[in-house]
């Protein structure tokens, strides 16, 4: 069979990336004064012996003239540059946090540099005001002992990327299923094996998704130009397939074994691949080995933080709602999992009583194989076992205890929940500034992603990236997206909830809530975002854990 390739319409960039390499001399149009000034071929030799005092003070005033102009188009264009490619937190101990840690980086071949192609949050807020002891402790930042990302790949990997990346013969489709950020995984994996496999990289296409009949392309979540060029040293990138590889012998693989190794893939998909010219990856969620070389979880780190950018109207309004937050104070983001399938995969209680969980109990029973985990396990096994999100009401005990003040602004990033209003209500109860995208925009500006769950997703990503504090009520792709994110770009607060050992407290009738913020606050104080080796546990993903594979403490370095 055939496999025809759909043209795709490609979203341009309407915000400008100033390249730092590119010389403010490009800038200035013909004229003899740049002539004059820069010109290689001038003529010595009717130049007078003698100096001509006129002239000197000419050509004297003309330099300070452009000096003047020049420092002027310095200062402008690095003012576009901030404003247009955020600027890093001030709570990173230098301004140049990814320019002196990425500098090594080389973007000779035309692609942008790394220190200024991340997603990188508004800057936090410092501590200011009367703040009691313990909100204090929970808006302060974590530290981050001198880690910053450093993307260094050894000299063989440099060596390979050469004809790697001009690869003409073989290429690599991939078919990414699920939601936003599980897509974003399966694509990340895709561009490693396309490297294990010396293979081009198609762009992936985005399966639609079955629960919310999704039917964004890539081009319409991602940017495809900037994935193109991020990539271009590292992976060859085509929009379609050659048309003389169209008639072609595919292989279209969908049964992949779990924990599949760069070496298991090379030997299994590279001869074929070499006859057939195509081959075509399905079903490829968390099939990749987690363990990789480190020039691959380098490449990983590359393609998450860096060459994953959202789509600019994404982006644009993201940012907006951002500001729109921002400009009040600190505030929180919550990823809360009280969506209608959450609660179904993970067999666990509601919280809202009887009439609530008897519809989750029949769609479990008519459809077995979404429960994940263990099937023989009781509803109070599984939550003891931190199994089960937070709802509503236990992430309101949750925030108190650990200092969030009341009046806090706070940014819902779930989904609509399961219960609408009542399901939220608890939380509300007690912290009334709780907020979604729809409250925060105006005017129409949600309409362009009406029915694109994916996109929708991607705002509250960009949103929740900004955010002072972040925290999940339950595990998931988007809360290991953003606490590896967060702590790539200065070890934003990230609170990772240990429900397994606090939630005994929340059933202790008889502890004080003074009593029961201390021991939260306690079982907390070494999950808030501070560096944390991946290799402490060797089946961390990177994307989570970017430390060490993807950060290395380095000295301070200034570049003015």
């Amino acid at each position: 069979m055939a496999f025809m390739a759909r043209p795709r319409t490609t979203m341009k960039n309407s915000i400008i990336t100033i390249n730092p390499s590119f010389s403010f001399f490009h800038f200035l149009p013909p004229s003899p004064l740049t002539s004059l000034l820069f010109s290689p071929k001038k003529a010595s030799r009717n130049l007078n012996q003698c100096p001509n005092y006129s002239t000197t003070l000419l050509l004297f005033s003309l330099s300070l003239l452009f000096s003047f102009t020049f420092l002027l188009g310095i200062f402008l264009l690095g003012f576009l540059r901030s404003y247009q490619t955020s600027p890093l937190p001030c709570s990173v101990s230098s301004p140049q946090f990814f320019a002196t840690s990425l500098s090594s980086v080389s973007d000779d071949d035309g692609s942008p540099r790394l220190s200024y192609s991340a997603m990188v949050p508004l800057p936090s807020h410092g501590l200011t005001g009367n703040l009691s002891d313990a909100e204090r402790e929970f808006w302060k930042q974590p530290e981050g002992e001198g880690y910053r990302p450093c993307l260094e790949f050894t000299i063989g990997y440099r060596k390979a990327s050469a004809g790697i990346s001009k690869e003409k013969r073989r290429f690599l489709m991939v078919v990414a299923s699920g939601g936003l950020n599980q897509q974003r995984n399966q694509i990340v994996d895709a561009v490693v094996i396309a490297r294990v496999l010396e293979a081009a990289l198609v762009v992936p296409i985005l399966q639609v998704n079955l629960i919310w009949g999704d039917e964004s392309e890539f081009s319409d979540i991602f940017d495809v130009e900037h994935f193109k060029k991020t990539l271009q040293a590292d992976v060859r990138v085509v929009s379609t397939i050659p048309s003389t590889h169209l008639m072609s012998r595919q292989s279209i693989q969908s049964k992949i074994p779990r924990d599949i190794t760069p070496q298991w893939i090379h030997s299994r998909f590279f001869n074929q691949l070499n006859q057939d010219g195509l081959l075509v990856l399905k079903g490829l969620d968390s099939k990749l080995t987690k363990n990789l070389p480190p020039d691959l979880q380098k490449l990983k780190c590359k393609v998450a933080f860096h060459a994953l950018r959202f789509a600019a109207p994404i982006r644009e309004l993201g940012n907006q709602l951002a500001k729109r937050m921002w400009i009040e104070g600190p505030y929180i983001a919550l990823h809360l999992r009280l969506e209608k399938d959450v609660w179904v995969r993970t067999g666990c209680l509601t919280g809202l009583g009887p009439e609530y969980d008897d519809v989750i109990t029949k769609v479990r029973e008519s459809q077995p194989e979404l429960l994940t985990g263990s099937l023989n396990m009781s509803h109070s096994q599984r939550k003891l076992a931190g199994l089960c999100p937070l709802n509503a009401f236990e992430m309101a005990r949750l925030l108190k205890a650990l200092g969030a003040p009341r009046t806090t602004r706070i940014y819902n990033a779930g989904g609509e929940p399961f219960g609408g209003g009542k399901a939220l209500q608890p939380l509300v109860a007690e912290f009334p500034n709780l907020v979604t995208k729809e409250m925060l925009a105006r005017g129409g500006e949600l309409s362009p992603f009406v029915n694109k769950s994916s996109a929708l997703a991607a705002i509250d990503y960009v949103v929740s990236l900004s955010s002072d504090v972040f925290v999940p009520s339950h595990g998931g792709n988007m809360g290991r997206a953003l606490q590896g994110h967060r702590a790539y770009v200065g070890h934003r607060k990230f609170i990772k909830p240990n429900k397994r050992a606090m939630l005994p407290f929340f059933e202790d009738t008889a502890i004080s809530e003074v009593d029961f913020g201390g021991v939260v606050r306690e079982l907390h104080r070494k999950s808030q975002g501070q560096p944390e080796p991946r290799n402490y546990r060797r089946d961390r993903d990177v994307i989570a854990y970017p430390v060490p594979e993807c950060m290395c403490q380095k000295p301070q370095t200034r570049i003015f």
